[in-house]
């Protein structure tokens, strides 16, 4: 499959998951357009200076009402809630799981009163950024996400979990423990007692490898937001692109390899 080819692919993907969602009259591009280029920017992986000359110089003629960067930045901000539509369903057993996002140096940290990161250990080690909480079905697909700063503990993102109540019982380990009282459908385990918790890390392991969501660059909420928003779009996309097939023992081997610009 060639570029062209799956962007086409890609946009008539997202023309029908967003069939009920309007143009505005005086938008220059329609909603999958946004959603179709919002993707591409979370597989590219690079900041928007890149991205927006990679888009002008390779697929204009694609895109032939592309706006300047600035806007095109303010439109995925804007338009991130259109990601929702690409989430995966609730199912009887998910799990959850959170990881350290650095957005810059801790020596660069309280040097902007506009500064967005928060001072935390993450992933055992101290960074300036935020935690990004992922709660995934058992095929490994993103249910639900959360984003916070670093400092935040793993028992914040519990209102993740607790907003399926029993219809979804979610595995996690002991760090997601609160003092006050855990939610009804949390279930937590040790390490290395529940192998079923290493596909988040699997999921973790495939985000930081094509698109390096452990470092961001950006600086306002919206931006980082989206960013998150677009990414795991995009991860349930094309992880799902030919299908989840399982091998003889019953596992689904996610891949991504094939999907890196």
């Amino acid at each position: 499959m060639t570029t062209e080819d799956f962007i086409s692919e890609l946009f008539y993907r997202g023309d029908e998951a967003l069939r009920g969602v309007a143009k505005h009259p005086q938008a220059s591009l329609w909603p999958s357009e946004v959603v179709t280029l919002g993707v591409l920017f979370a597989l590219k992986g690079v900041g928007t200076r890149a991205f927006s000359r990679w888009v002008s110089r390779e697929w204009r003629g694609l895109f032939p009402t592309l706006p300047e960067r600035t806007r095109l930045v303010r439109l995925f901000a804007t338009h991130r809630t259109w990601t929702a539509e690409c989430l995966a369903a609730p199912s009887v057993l998910g799990v959850v799981d959170s990881s350290g996002i650095e957005l810059f140096h801790p020596r660069r940290e309280g040097r902007r009163a506009q500064q967005i990161g928060r001072n935390g250990k993450s992933n055992r080690r101290w960074s300036v950024g935020g935690k990004l909480c992922l709660l995934l079905n058992p095929l490994g697909s993103v249910v639900a996400w959360d984003w916070a700063g670093t400092n935040a503990p793993n028992p914040a993102f519990q209102p993740l979990s607790e907003a399926f109540g029993e219809a979804m019982g979610v595995l996690s380990d002991t760090g997601f423990h609160a003092k006050e009282g855990d939610s009804a459908n949390l279930k937590l385990w040790a390490r290395s007692h529940c192998n079923t918790r290493m596909l988040v890390e699997t999921v973790l392991s495939m985000l930081t490898g094509v698109w390096h969501l452990k470092q961001g660059a950006h600086r306002p909420w919206g931006a980082v937001q989206a960013r998150f928003a677009f990414t795991l779009a995009t991860f349930n996309l094309l992880v799902q692109w030919h299908g989840l097939q399982l091998d003889a023992q019953g596992f689904i081997h996610l891949s991504l390899a094939e999907f890196s610009l």
